[in-house]
């Protein structure tokens, strides 16, 4: 067999001994993560708890775009996606938030708020049934924040907004929102002060299965 037959042969074999490697790494990788990832997202979702005090310490741009990210992943009815986020970091805003909103004073601590509005422009026709999807879609745009802060480190409390007229009107008057913007909530978020234990809310009397059935 002449060298360079030697040296091919050589070559194909350690290909085969990596190929086989790298699949057995793959595949051992697959299977780890198919557990931990699903645990590491119960765990996110069972931990998570309201928080309102925080740390003097800001949260990087890098990290607010993956809340806010996490936040338009949100299932939306008919893909509306109506919602608008209106970040605070102006320390000036904030305090004015806090002292007009005697339950949201949280918010002049926060490192930065996000204040969920619906966009009128994108609620579809003037069907009450129809209308009504903005609430539900921002509401879950906002336990999406509240997931990924949660997962990120952070800390975050919802503070509620709308349907309360008085509440509505404040806060669009006080940050100069346009007409078609509706403010759901304020949301704070910052790293936390304490550690806060999570309340236990799991009740199977609350649940019911197959109803009505014999």
């Amino acid at each position: 067999m002449k060298p360079y037959h030697w040296l091919i042969l050589l070559l194909s074999v350690a290909l085969i001994i990596v190929s086989v490697r790298l699949v057995y790494v793959l595949s051992e990788k697959e299977n780890a993560s198919d557990g931990t990832d699903s645990e590491a997202a119960l765990e996110c979702i069972m931990t998570r708890a309201s928080v309102r005090d925080y740390l003097d310490k800001a949260v990087p741009d890098t990290i607010i775009e993956k809340i806010l990210r996490a936040g338009m992943a949100a299932p939306t009815a008919r893909n509306r996606q109506p919602w608008e986020f209106i970040v605070i970091t102006d320390q000036t805003l904030k305090d004015s938030i806090s002292d007009s909103f005697e339950y949201a004073t949280m918010v002049g601590k926060s490192a930065f708020d996000v204040v969920v509005c619906g966009n009128r422009d994108l609620w579809g026709d003037n069907d009450t049934h129809e209308v009504g999807n903005w609430v539900l879609d921002c509401s879950a745009a906002t336990e999406n924040m509240l997931l990924a802060a949660h997962a990120l480190g952070l800390g975050g409390v919802w503070c509620g907004v709308y349907p309360n007229p008085e509440r509505i009107s404040k806060l669009s008057g006080l940050m100069r929102l346009p007409e078609n913007l509706v403010p759901l909530n304020i949301v704070s978020f910052g790293y936390p002060a304490a550690e806060v234990t999570p309340k236990q809310k799991w009740d199977p009397a609350k649940v019911r299965y197959n109803p009505g059935q014999d």
